[in-house]
């Protein structure tokens, strides 16, 4: 059968391959243009599956919020260009469509299978690497964010209110994580390994001071301890100078907007995400 140009144009319309990757498909199949579909899909694949190994350092995380449930999903992929596509967006958001109407907790191969279209048209590795399904208790709230360039975000459950107040300093706390990065949340969850390590550091830095020579050894003791205190505020989120207010803790804001909404409020999860992390 003679294979026309306009075959050809059909056929790359359908599937999204090249021009000269659907003629010869066209050509292997002697002009079946189902069989010629199905040939460039099983290609797609089986070099989707050669490309399982490239580096995906790239993608775009994605949340939403539906009733008390707050879902995060994370595609990678290989390239910005892709990670900015319009079609790979939308396969994250029709991933969290599934997630909230099916009720997924985990990547499940439905999910996964999302991205398979797309990844034969582009010829380039891609994967559903997480997802995350937060519930929001009862007079709770969650705030959310996401980075400009949607490879940083964060939810933060506070609990006590859902006062407008509350919405706006948990959606603030979602900014303050993505700006300060902080390596824990409490110094409670700080390895005493790292503390020991950091006064080692610190001891080191002491001991080459020359006006530390002099001073007795409680005094240097007390250095020491306020200097590990101090770094470990600097890391710790809830000890951390807020990002709107650099004049009281996290902490302490947490308390102020408590007082204000006439609430005790208290943190429930809080997530910091970082693309590939």
């Amino acid at each position: 059968m003679a294979i026309t140009a306009s075959m050809v144009k059909d056929l790359r319309e359908q599937t999204g391959a090249g021009m000269m990757d659907c003629k010869k498909a066209l050509v292997d199949t002697n002009g079946d243009f189902e069989a010629a579909a199905k040939l460039l899909k099983e290609k797609g694949l089986a070099a989707v599956a050669k490309r399982a190994e490239r580096a995906t350092s790239e993608g775009r995380i994605f949340i939403r919020q539906e009733g008390n449930k707050v879902a995060v999903v994370e595609l990678v992929c290989e390239t910005d260009f892709v990670a900015k596509n319009q079609e790979f967006i939308a396969c994250g958001e029709k991933i969290l469509d599934e997630i909230f109407a099916k009720g997924y907790t985990k990547i499940e191969k439905e999910l996964s299978d999302v991205l398979l279209d797309f990844a034969t048209r582009t010829r380039e590795n891609m994967s559903l690497a997480k997802i995350q399904v937060i519930d929001v208790p009862e007079n709770s709230v969650a705030g959310i964010y996401i980075h400009s360039d949607f490879k940083t975000a964060a939810v933060t459950i506070v609990k006590g209110s859902t006062a407008d107040s509350v919405k706006e300093f948990a959606r603030d706390c979602c900014m303050h994580l993505a700006a300060f990065t902080p390596s824990y949340i409490k110094k409670e969850d700080v390895p005493q390994s790292y503390i020991d390590e950091q006064k080692e550091i610190f001891k080191a830095q002491m001991d080459q001071d020359p006006k530390m020579a002099s001073k007795p050894e409680n005094v240097k003791d007390g250095i020491l301890q306020g200097k590990v205190n101090k770094h470990l505020a600097e890391i710790c989120f809830v000890d951390q100078m807020f990002v709107k207010d650099d004049k009281k803790s996290v902490t302490a804001k947490l308390a102020e907007v408590g007082k204000e909404a006439g609430a005790e409020l208290s943190f429930g999860e809080i997530n910091l995400l970082l693309l590939g992390k």
